[in-house]
């Protein structure tokens, strides 16, 4: 079996790491040469609002003056055609400046998400 490297190998690969992430990431360009990636938080994981929490502050805020290049949010078909956020509900980061890489985004959130990203002891559950 050969693995085959991406772009996107690094980032995947540590995203996958996180425990309440579940399922397949996957990820690809726009047609204006940016990045993203998209996977499922399990909503019954009780580290999924942390995960979303420590995502969100990484990648959208973690600095007033002067943010990442980078969103992540939530998306889903229509919930009334399809079903609920369970199997439904999905997240995406992307990157709003071309110079910013896959890699960029993973070593960022390795730095910052708690270390090491499997140890669940690391994760702080109310």
């Amino acid at each position: 079996m050969t693995t085959s490297n991406t772009p996107f190998t690094e980032l995947i690969a540590f995203i996958k790491r996180i425990s309440s992430v579940e399922g397949n990431v996957s990820s690809g360009y726009y047609d204006e040469g940016f990045w993203w990636i998209k996977f499922a938080i399990d909503i019954d994981d009780p580290y999924a609002w942390h995960t979303v929490q420590e995502l969100a502050c990484v990648v959208n805020y973690l600095s007033i003056e002067d943010r990442l290049p980078t969103r992540f949010y939530p998306v889903s078909p229509a919930p009334y055609l399809n079903g609920g956020p369970k199997n439904f509900l999905s997240w995406i980061i992307e990157n709003t400046d071309q110079e910013f890489t896959p890699d960029n985004m993973k070593e960022w959130l390795a730095g910052r998400l708690p270390n090491p990203v499997d140890d669940l002891t690391q994760w702080e559950v109310d």
